[in-house]
């Protein structure tokens, strides 16, 4: 018996046998990553608050990060709001490609929110461990670590409760 993905989106209902058309895997994966970019903004901007540190100094690093002659920029914190968004989108349409591909013909859709938050826990590790040291070690020091796992681990339940609410599986009816 295989299964059969369900995809809801603005109240359509599309069945595709376990395969998802391009269209629909970009549109669930730029939901996905906007949705989880943006948890991930509201936490520094919560914490920012909370405790007095510069949310625009963590906008502006991303851009030192990513484009550090822009840095100095006036609208660096900006273009570093932007580059996160930007790059939050390219997760989540990774995320929800590999999610169709791999994950819910084996297991289900059961499993995407965990998978989701393993994953963006790895991006952590790899970003503060192994890129940014290298790139731009002042990010590092912006805030405590556990602030910023906090913040994928947010991004990872939100990514992946999108995915997982777009992708209902349904056992398919044998002949």
């Amino acid at each position: 018996m295989r299964t059969i993905c369900t995809l809801q989106l603005s109240g359509r209902t599309v069945r595709d046998g376990g395969r998802l058309g391009k269209n629909r895997v970009l549109t669930v994966g730029l939901l996905a990553g906007l949705c989880g970019g943006a948890a991930e903004v509201l936490w520094v901007a919560l914490y920012s608050g909370a405790t007095h540190t510069d949310g625009m100094a963590v906008a502006q690093q991303v851009t030192a990060s990513v484009i550090p002659a822009a840095a100095f920029l006036t609208l660096a914190p900006l273009l570093g709001f932007v580059i996160h968004m930007l790059l939050s989108v390219a997760l989540g349409i990774a995320f929800a490609w590999a999610i169709w591909r791999f994950l819910l013909p084996t297991v289900g859709a059961e499993a995407i929110v965990p998978v989701a938050v393993v994953t963006l826990v790895l991006v952590w590790a790899t970003n503060f461990f192994v890129v940014l040291p290298v790139l731009d070690p002042a990010f590092v020091t912006l805030m405590p670590y556990g602030v910023t796992l906090f913040s994928k681990v947010l991004f990872g339940i939100t990514m992946g409760w999108v995915v997982q609410e777009t992708a209902q599986p349904q056992p398919s009816r044998s002949l």
